[in-house]
C-alpha cells in the first residue's frame, strides 16, 4: 500500500488529571456509580488491567513499539474517556487544560506518527467552545473526544450547538466514545456493562443526534463513532420505518439511514462479516480502522481483520488509512 495505515482509536492516560479529581466529592460519586455498574470480579479485572497497561498508556516508546507490532504507521491518540462532566467551571477548565497539554506533549514526541484528540467540558458549553479553540489552534490537536451523555444531558441537547458549530468551523473531529453505561446495575454481571452496554450507549447517542436534527443543522460536523457505531448500523431499518410511519419520530429532514453516510465509524466490530455489513450500510468511505489500544476489548491485528473481510482493494485501502487522513487533514484550521 502507498498510503499509511492509521488507527483512529488509541488511548492515553493522564495521571496529572487523575490527581486533580482525587478526593473530590464528584469523583467519589463517579466511582460509586462505577462500582454499582460492575461486579466485584469485573472491578478487580479492570484494576489489574490498568496496572498492567500503565506504561503502554503513557510511554511514547511503548506505544510506538505496539504500533510497529500491529503493522500501523499512525495512530490517533485521545484521552481515556473519563471527562468528569460533573466538574465545576474552575476544575473543568484545569482538567481540560491538563489533559489537552498532555495529549499534545505525548504526540509531539512522535509527530510523524501520532495525532492527538483532546477533551472539552461539555457541561459548560461556553467554556467548551473556548477550550476547543485552544485545543485545535493552540495545542495543534485534531479534535476532541466526547462521551455519549453529559451528566444525563444528551449530546443532541441544543445547549451543545455552539460546540458543534465551532467544531465545524475549525474542521475538528468529534470522536464519540462511551464511558460506562446508563443502564447501570442491570448490566453489572459478567461485564455486560461493556460488552452490551457501551454499544447501546453509542446507539442511543447517535440516534438522538440523527432524530433531533443536529446533523441537519451541522452537516459538515466530522463525527466519528467508536466501536462501529454500536448497534445502530445493524438495525437502521427500524429507524427508517419509524421515520416513515410515525410523524412524532420525524425530527430530521431525511430518513435516518441517510445520516449514516454523514458520519464515520471505526472498524472495531471484530468479525469479517460484521465489517462487511458495516461497509454495506455506511459506505467504505465512512469507515476507519480502530484498535481501542491498548485495552483488552481492543484488537492487536486490525490489518489482518480488515484483509479477512475480502473488500475490494480501493475500499480496503480507504479503510486502512485514506479515510482517516482525509478526516484529520482536510478542512482543518490551524
Amino acid at each position: 500500500m502507498s498510503a499509511p495505515v492509521v488507527d483512529f482509536h488509541g488511548h492515553l492516560a493522564v495521571p496529572a488529571a487523575d490527581a486533580l479529581v482525587a478526593g473530590t466529592p464528584g469523583f467519589a460519586a463517579e466511582l460509586a456509580a462505577e462500582q454499582r455498574a460492575h461486579s466485584p470480579e469485573s472491578l478487580a479485572a479492570n484494576r489489574a488491567q490498568l496496572a498492567r497497561l500503565a506504561d503502554r498508556l503513557t510511554d511514547v516508546a511503548a506505544r510506538l513499539a505496539d504500533l510497529d507490532a500491529m503493522g500501523l504507521d499512525l495512530q490517533v491518540v485521545g484521552p481515556m474517556p473519563m471527562h468528569h462532566y460533573w466538574a465545576d467551571p474552575d476544575l473543568a477548565a484545569r482538567l481540560a487544560a491538563t489533559v489537552n497539554e498532555a495529549v499534545a506533549g505525548h504526540c509531539a514526541a512522535a509527530p510523524e506518527r501520532l495525532y492527538g484528540l483532546g477533551t472539552v467540558p461539555l457541561q459548560h458549553p461556553g467554556l467548551a467552545v473556548t477550550v476547543l479553540e485552544e485545543a485545535v489552534t493552540g495545542h495543534g490537536l485534531y479534535g476532541v473526544s466526547v462521551s455519549t451523555t453529559v451528566e444525563g444531558r444528551e449530546l443532541a441537547d441544543p445547549a451543545h450547538d455552539a460546540v458543534w458549530r465551532r467544531a465545524e468551523e475549525l474542521g475538528a473531529v468529534v470522536f464519540v466514545h462511551p464511558w460506562g453505561c446508563s443502564l447501570g446495575e442491570r448490566l453489572a454481571t459478567r461485564y455486560l456493562g461493556n460488552t452490551v452496554g457501551q454499544p447501546v450507549e453509542t446507539t442511543v447517542a447517535l440516534s438522538h443526534l440523527i432524530f433531533t436534527g443536529v446533523l441537519d443543522r451541522f452537516p459538515r460536523l466530522k463525527l466519528v463513532a467508536a466501536h462501529g457505531g454500536g448497534y445502530l448500523p445493524t438495525y437502521i431499518g427500524r429507524s427508517d420505518h419509524a421515520w416513515r410511519e410515525r410523524p412524532d419520530a420525524r425530527g430530521c429532514a431525511e430518513p435516518p439511514s441517510s445520516y449514516l453516510r454523514r458520519m464515520w465509524f471505526d472498524a472495531l466490530v471484530y468479525t469479517p462479516r460484521a465489517l462487511r455489513h458495516l461497509v454495506e450500510e455506511v459506505g467504505a468511505d465512512r469507515v476507519v480502522l480502530g484498535t481501542d489500544h491498548p485495552f483488552d476489548m481492543g484488537v492487536t491485528d486490525p490489518v489482518d481483520r480488515l484483509d479477512a473481510a475480502g473488500l475490494a482493494p480501493a475500499e480496503r485501502d480507504a479503510i486502512a488509512g485514506g479515510n482517516a487522513l482525509d478526516l484529520l487533514l482536510k478542512g482543518r484550521v490551524r
